[in-house]
């Protein structure tokens, strides 16, 4: 048995290699603002049209949203959350404590590309909305057709960048900024447009009740059947995309890097904000909204990109929100893939590798495709990365229940872990092998693979010595942590505590920006609910897209104020 490593010098080591300190956890608000940001983002405008192409009922979509965004919820909650908080390290550097230094670089290239790419979709849909204001055509092909469009994307993506440089703090504070808003304005744009497809399927531009959103649904929005009028997908399909579609955060713990920072495990729950507000209403909203649209202009969802949908939804405010909601997921996940080049290249600083990366996803932004093709990216991505993460709960959560020690690599100073990497490698195989047999729809297809990589890691890790006797480098380590923790104390005492800001000024501001967004849905209400002919309609649209657009200033101007204040009080104090 070889001994444990000295202590290191605390400071010499970069901060987003050690647990996260004390003072740096932050409270529910925080969790529920962040996970709202991202998830009513760009991506609900590609993802709701798309259940719309793909064939699912109106009843499908209601019911089987609801259940797959509560098991994906409950997957942060009872799996993501609590390794988190117990170890308060991101999966990157956790990956390196159990599987050495090879397969950890691997892994972390990996989400590199995908959440770069992943990135650079939500960076070309804010673009699409820009578009318009240069009269450019909608960029349906795989590439770019106009260098006009390039420029733009360029520009947009240049400032994603510089947000996601300046870490969790800010994006969680951009996201926090955005997430009422957002929410606002996709259940606005579906009310003002559902007088459109009401007047379509009904001969009515109102409704009676409950049946008739389920008539003009069926016969309209989720009509059963796909693009090519065959049968769509059904229930159980659509339970596994939205369980599925972030299933590489949840089961796949890449979201350790958040939940880190959370005082509680419970705080978890606090992802459904972002899956009920997000993937379920945003995305009825945006099927919907894309509906509506392609009524409107006589044409087919499949041939409108989210600019088209926002901007005849909403006016001059589509605009902002298709930004914003690129912004909000992009700068989230650029956030993750610099971290995980920051995990790759230790002696440079997060925000030089988020840079270097950000460079490289804004030129991947310039080619169309990567957001056309954002469900099966999602979900391959997810298959992708779930063994890691059930080798990590494996390790974590299992071995100490059956006898086996967590860390045993670490111990034995281990740079190449041949379990890992081989579980990874038998579970990739295992997995991509279930989906060309065509065994199970390949929305379901991380979980038999996440229980195989915990089965076969496990074996593995006993063969290889995860059942020895590692007394005194547990003990070493328990002492290093402690260490760890007395330099983080030392290091807060130097820090000033957070201020409330609770001056009448700021709680003006609050209160205007509060009631811009209720202006807003009543205004977006008044065209769902008081439209009684297709004249009256067409006035309220009309009414409604010029209130919004300076009820959307009005918010970020007070909101924004508002924000900058608190964080003045607290530089100065």
């Amino acid at each position: 048995m070889t001994t444990h490593q000295n202590t290191p010098n605390f400071s010499e080591v970069n901060e987003e290699q050690l647990p996260v300190a004390q003072h740096k956890l932050h409270g529910w608000k925080h969790f529920a603002g962040l996970y709202a940001g991202e998830h009513v983002a760009a991506t609900e405008f590609v993802i709701g049209a798309t259940f719309v192409a793909l064939g699912a009922s109106t009843i499908d979509i209601l019911l089987g949203l609801l259940i797959g965004n509560l098991l994906a919820m409950c997957s942060w909650w009872l799996i993501t959350a609590p390794i988190a908080v117990e170890t308060r390290l991101s999966l990157y550097n956790y990956l390196n404590k159990i599987a050495g230094n090879s397969m950890t670089k691997l892994y972390n290239w990996a989400n590199v590309v995908i959440f770069s790419v992943i990135s650079a979709a939500m960076i070309t849909v804010s673009s699409t909305a820009v578009r318009f204001l240069f009269d450019i055509p909608a960029q349906l092909d795989w590439y770019p057709n106009s260098l006009s469009f390039v420029a733009i994307v360029l520009a947009v993506g240049s400032i994603v960048v510089f947000v996601a440089m300046y870490g969790f703090s800010t994006v969680a504070d951009f996201s926090k900024l955005c997430a009422p808003w957002l929410f606002v304005i996709f259940v606005g744009g579906s009310f003002v447009l559902f007088p459109e497809l009401s007047n379509h399927v009904l001969g009515s531009t109102t409704l009676s009740g409950f049946s008739d959103f389920i008539a003009i649904g069926d016969a309209s929005i989720w009509t059963g059947t796909n693009a090519a009028g065959e049968k769509g997908i059904g229930l159980l399909e659509v339970i596994g995309f939205a369980w599925a579609a972030n299933s590489i955060t949840h089961f796949g713990l890449i979201d350790m890097a958040i939940f880190r920072f959370a005082k509680r495990k419970s705080y978890g729950l606090f992802s459904g904000v972002g899956m009920f507000f997000g993937h379920y209403l945003a995305w009825i909203s945006a099927g919907i909204m894309g509906a509506g649209v392609a009524v409107l202009l006589k044409t087919t969802i499949s041939s409108l990109d989210p600019g088209d949908v926002a901007y005849h939804a909403l006016g001059w405010t589509g605009f902002v929100i298709v930004i914003i909601a690129g912004w909000t997921t992009a700068n989230a996940n650029l956030y993750r893939a610099g971290l995980a080049a920051q995990s790759i290249f230790v002696n440079q600083s997060r925000e030089r590798t988020t840079a270097i990366v950000g460079v490289v996803t804004v030129i991947i932004a310039c080619f169309p495709f990567v957001f056309s093709q954002m469900l099966p990216l999602l979900t391959y991505a997810g298959l992708l990365v779930v063994p890691v993460g059930g080798i990590v709960f494996a390790e974590h959560v299992l071995f100490p229940k059956i006898g086996l020690t967590r860390y045993w690599a670490k111990y034995k100073n281990i740079t190449r872990s041949v379990p890992a990497i081989a579980s990874w490698a038998a579970a990739l195989v295992f997995g991509f092998g279930l989906n060309a047999l065509d065994v199970m729809s390949f929305y379901y297809l991380f979980i038999p693979t996440w229980f195989f990589t915990i089965v076969i890691y496990t074996a593995l890790a006993k063969k290889y010595g995860a059942d020895e006797d590692y007394s005194d480098a547990i003990i070493a380590d328990e002492q290093e942590l402690k260490a760890i923790k007395a330099y983080q104390q030392e290091a807060a005492k130097n820090l000033s505590p957070v201020v409330i800001d609770s001056s009448v000024f700021t709680k003006v501001l609050n209160a205007i920006s509060t009631l811009s967004l209720i202006t807003i849905f009543i205004f977006a209400s008044q065209v769902m609910f008081f439209s009684d002919t297709m004249s009256i309609y067409k006035n309220n649209k009309s009414l409604f897209e010029i209130v919004c657009f300076i009820c959307t200033l009005l918010y970020f101007a007070t909101a924004y104020w508002s924000l900058k204040r608190h964080k003045a009080l607290n530089t100065s104090s």
